[in-house]
């Protein structure tokens, strides 16, 4: 079979045997050629109204300390601490399932869980908030 790939701007021919390849030919991949301007529309008869942004979550107002976060979107499938519990260095604080793994978020530093901010069955983002250790 006859393949026809382009890499870094180069095109090249390839045939494609059972067990081997060759280079048939190489050359400068050609750009396509820019489209004609489309002549300019009528103004549409009526303008809509743009619609309206989601309003944006509110955010979360975090207890001070040092704030454990998601390294990774996914889903909360366990949460081992509550607010007040004391916890050290390692220690598993959640367990965030992402991409059909289990991974476990860990305590940064030992001290007392100030707030939880998250709870089991939550979807988190990149960067949420999950726990504050103070």
């Amino acid at each position: 079979m006859k393949y026809k790939v382009t890499l870094n701007g180069k095109t090249y021919e390839v045939e494609v045997e059972q067990g081997k390849a060759v280079l048939l030919d190489e050359y400068e991949a050609l750009a396509p050629a820019p489209a004609a301007a489309a002549a300019p529309v009528a103004a549409a008869p009526a303008a809509q109204a743009p619609a309206a942004a989601p309003a944006p979550a509110a955010p979360v107002n975090l207890a001070a300390g040092e704030t454990v976060t998601a390294p990774m979107p996914g889903n909360i499938i366990r949460v081992d601490v509550a607010q007040g519990d004391t916890v050290k260095a390692g220690q598993i604080l959640v367990i965030l399932e992402a991409m059909k793994m289990e991974n476990e978020i860990v305590a940064p530093k030992d001290g007392t869980v100030a707030q939880v901010v998250t709870s089991k069955g939550s979807v988190v983002d990149t960067g949420a908030p999950l726990v504050v250790i103070a």
